[in-house]
């Protein structure tokens, strides 16, 4: 039975998968090596890069104009500063892999010779040259996971190489070579393994003729995707599904897959190929690959402890309205490692709904840990949350402990909300649902709790603000805001929450409760 790959690529006689060739431009791509160009592909990790990679050459080899090879240079990586083993390694992924998919023995009989007669700064392109002058055909190399190599000499001494050689195509070089990784070439930073200083940027590599990013699925091809599993097994998706993948996933292919394999092959109820899958279980799929922190998202996690990527994303967390000091450089980093999305526009956002909140989940997940709440102490005895006795537990919490809390978070201008989503994710997680809005220039964070209880389910809608301006003029732009937010999410339950963060004011300026009206709907309005 064919099912959602989540690991590795694509196989098509195993998984279910769109034509690889068709996710990126094939005739430009061969435009590109009939003119016997060097171009860069990237995208995020899990997006596809290795499936398409493969797919291609074996469409070149097929097609009989070239000699293609496709080979992975990660293995080298261990070797950090030691470029002899690296290239050692490279070497030896190259000629195993012409042997196994070319049926050529020529790297493996000659790298050693080279490796010893030319050195590690020479052997790489010297061993190409070579093979390029014995082959009946142009080569054309595709050379995966590229920066991985940033860490010390092994990747400068790859491009130098390939660059020293360029001229020489394609009689005594290949014709073309294209690099791929999850980062475009213009962003690598080469790092000395000792002193972490960068030695150099993407002009090691100044032949590249094109930057190609390989996309996410569109909303059509996620359907079509989904088809192939109704196709194979008759399990039918119910009105809804799709759109809610789609809204969930923005296309992003491992996420796309991962919910797919999650609710029809590891939840019992979706095991039954009888029942159709519903809305409620691919937002329970959701949940259980966030809680189990799959391999695809321990990776972006672990990215948020970098500056870089810190001084993209704390503004759009804290909900600040504008950032004057974003380098592009640095949102071109994070927007290559998939954690945002920059519009035509120019505004910046989280990639998906997932990501938007796994970040806030995961840089509280200490903290959330560190909270001694229970749920009960705030259930009535109808089934519904207390939210007032919840939201007035938090504002004791935070006047007492907010200034040691918020320390803590490498986010510290998003403290204050990342400790109200903490808390209240500590209350809700054990039955109910936090989801969650937030945004460079939004000036607030919504969110939106779904409590499940007997008789339906209670929704609540909770703004955070920070006090910018007067208190007066940020209750009146929140009072509208929440309203707004209220009416889209069908509630009549909301609540204001604004944090003042001056230095100069007692708490007892700062903490208060009061009930108002907005167009006839009652806004509970906290001070913090």
């Amino acid at each position: 039975m064919l099912f959602f790959n989540t690991a590795g690529p694509v196989n098509g006689k195993d998984h279910y998968c769109l034509p690889p060739l068709d996710r990126f431009d094939l005739t430009e791509i061969l435009t590109l090596i009939e003119q016997k160009k060097y171009f860069v592909l990237h995208a995020p990790r899990q997006t596809g890069k290795t499936t398409c990679l493969l797919a291609l050459m074996d469409y070149l080899n097929a097609a009989g104009n070239y000699r293609c090879l496709y080979f992975n240079v990660e293995a080298a990586q261990a070797a950090r500063e030691d470029v002899r083993k690296s290239m050692k390694a490279i070497l030896n992924e190259m000629a195993s892999r012409a042997l196994n998919f070319l049926e050529d023995d020529f790297l493996k009989t000659r790298r050693l010779e080279v490796l010893e007669d030319s050195g590690e700064y020479a052997a790489l392109g010297e061993l190409l040259s070579l093979w390029a002058k014995e082959s009946r055909l142009p080569l054309v190399i595709l050379i995966d996971e590229i920066d991985s190599l940033v860490v010390g000499d092994t990747l400068i001494s790859v491009l130098r190489q390939l660059r020293a050689g360029y001229d020489m195509r394609p009689g005594m070089f290949p014709q073309s070579i294209m690099l791929c990784g999850v980062r475009d070439v213009r962003d690598y930073r080469i790092h000395s393994a000792q002193d972490k200083a960068i030695i150099t940027g993407g002009s090691a590599f100044n032949i590249k003729a094109k930057s190609l990013r390989l996309g996410d699925f569109s909303g059509e091809e996620v359907c079509a995707l989904y088809k192939q599993h109704t196709d194979e097994t008759g399990q039918v998706f119910v009105d809804g599904v799709l759109d809610l993948v789609w809204d969930l996933t923005r296309g992003q292919p491992w996420l796309v897959n991962a919910l797919g394999y999650e609710v029809c092959f590891e939840m019992k109820e979706g095991r039954e190929r009888s029942r159709p899958i519903t809305v409620k279980m691919i937002e329970q799929a959701k949940e259980n690959i966030i809680l189990r922190r799959e391999t695809h998202l321990d990776q972006l996690v672990d990215k948020l402890a970098e500056d870089r990527v810190r001084r993209v994303i704390e503004p759009i967390l804290a909900g600040a309205e504008q950032v004057q000091d974003f380098h592009p450089d640095d949102i071109r980093y994070v927007a290559d490692l998939g954690l945002i999305k920059v519009a035509r526009n120019k505004a910046i956002c989280v990639a998906n709904r997932i990501y938007q909140e796994i970040i806030p989940r995961e840089l509280s997940r200490d903290i959330q840990a560190g909270i001694i709440q229970e749920t009960l102490w705030y259930v009535l005895p109808n089934g519904l949350l207390d939210m007032n006795k919840l939201i007035s537990s938090f504002q004791e919490f935070f006047r007492q402990y907010s200034e040691s809390w918020v320390e803590r978070f490498d986010y510290k201008e998003a403290g204050p909300q990342l400790l109200m989503q903490a808390y209240l994710q500590r209350i809700v997680n054990s039955g109910g649902s936090i989801e969650r809005e937030y945004g460079l220039g939004r000036m607030r964070t919504d969110l939106f709790i779904v409590w499940p209880h007997k008789a339906g389910a209670q929704k609540v809608v909770i703004e955070l603000k920070v006090l910018h301006k007067s208190l007066n003029t940020t209750i009146e732009d929140g009072l509208k805001q929440t309203m707004e937010y209220m009416d889209r999410c069908n509630t009549d339950q909301g609540h204001l929450v604004i944090f003042d963060r001056s230095k100069d004011k007692s708490w007892e300026e700062k903490i208060f409760k009061r009930e108002e009206k907005f167009k006839g709907k009652k806004i509970i309005v906290w001070g913090m």
